[in-house]
């Protein structure tokens, strides 16, 4: 191994500080979890352009792939010690594959129950790679490679989706999530095999405080307005008059926006404020979706999911600090990434219940709503952490 390998390249604030190729194989595994995410809605949408799912179905099949993915990652975050983590990760990444392989006859009932259960070892995945991410001491620099790794690796799946779908149909798209997934059994042999553990007050569980549940409401709204929106990305399509090439062009731009995200808030972290950041990101979710709604043509439906994409992973790597003002415990920060997973079941069951197989354009108003209720919810945690801070100051 190389000596550049060998040199520490995370330092932990919490637990044994990490080389390159440890450190890497956590991000490595936490990229594998979240694939399907990023190529949901085109696959998804194929099968619902081959009647093999409802409009209404797409909804259900996010809802119940997140929530149990969030569930699974929560549940080990707080109950679960940070050990014999490789064991743990081959075994997730194998039965991932597993159930991805499955998925390519299903339909109906049988995707959403073969999606569901894909959530569960795609968040002791997540979990393994939050749990390094929330005990360093700069977590949204790392949080950034996370989200940019992650987001190259959706890239180039939803480039490749846009041969083989139409080659393969949606067999072929699960086929290539499930060999993807294999790759997290090598990952699993290099990932740190345990963490330092969390501090917890004798009197508290590993449970994050009153403060710290409200920033992860905040957060669950906010980030629950972007999945109930883009998880209808082809059917908008469609309903602008446009071809499901077009909602496949602008998936994998989105995505190439969204590296361009990654970069740039790996760069900001450390020197912009995260609420700077999360005022600025909802002015251009709101901007473009609203695009979404005015039948625009192909080049600004697909610039707007351009714009869109950049912001979604710009404010993800600022979560982390967000959670750790309300919470230096760090706890509240170990639960952000089951957060997101479960906005991303939310946000996509409450438009469900919103749309229909003719319009789709309710998902909007109801994202909109969302993103201003969790950045006011944001707003007033971070006015009462400076209030705090100051009075802690001397006169």
């Amino acid at each position: 191994m190389s000596e550049a390998a060998e040199e520490i390249v995370v330092v932990e604030a919490i637990g044994p500080s990490l080389t390159l190729i440890p450190a890497a194989s956590a991000i490595v595994l936490g990229s594998l979890a979240l694939l399907m995410v990023g190529v949901m809605p085109a696959l998804l949408g194929a099968l619902a352009d081959n009647g093999r799912l409802s409009a209404a179905g797409i909804g259900q099949c996010a809802t119940l792939e997140s929530l149990t993915m969030g569930l699974s990652a929560g549940a080990a975050g707080m109950a679960l010690k940070a050990r014999h983590l490789r064991w743990i990760s081959a075994v997730a990444a194998l039965a991932l594959a597993l159930l991805d392989f499955a998925s390519m006859p299903a339909s109906g009932a049988g995707v959403l129950l073969l999606r569901t259960l894909a959530g569960i070892p795609e968040g002791i995945l997540l979990w393994i790679t939050i749990g390094m991410i929330a005990r360093t001491e700069t977590p949204e620099r790392w949080a950034g490679f996370f989200w940019t790794a992650l987001v190259a690796g959706q890239l180039l799946m939803a480039l490749s989706f846009v041969w083989i779908i139409p080659k393969f149909g949606t067999q072929g798209g699960f086929a290539t999530l499930g060999m993807t997934a294999l790759f997290g059994l090598v990952a699993a042999t290099r990932t740190p095999n345990f963490y330092g553990d969390l501090p917890v007050n004798p009197e508290e569980s590993g449970a994050p405080p009153l403060r710290g549940w409200w920033a992860l409401f905040a957060t669950l709204l906010y980030t629950a307005a972007s999945g109930a929106v883009m998880v209808y990305l082809q059917p908008m399509s469609h309903e602008a008059g446009l071809s499901a090439d077009v909602a496949r062009t602008s998936l994998w731009v989105s995505l190439a926006a969204q590296v361009a995200g990654g970069f740039l808030a790996t760069l900001l972290a450390g020197r912009v404020h995260w609420f700077t950041v999360f005022c600025f990101s909802t002015l251009l979710f709101i901007s473009g979706w609203f695009v979404l709604t005015i039948h625009p043509p192909a080049w600004l439906f697909i610039a707007a999911n351009g714009w869109i994409g950049l912001v979604i992973v710009l404010i993800g790597p600022f979560l982390v600090p967000m959670t750790i003002e309300a919470d230096p415990s760090r706890r509240t920060a170990m639960q952000s990434g089951a957060t997101q997973l479960l906005a991303g079941a939310l946000g996509p069951l409450l438009a469900s219940f919103i749309v229909n197989d003719q319009d789709v354009y309710g998902a909007v108003w109801l994202g909109t709503g969302l993103i201003l209720s969790g950045l006011i919810l944001m707003g007033a945690l971070h006015v009462t952490a400076l209030r705090a801070r100051k009075k802690l100051q001397p006169a």
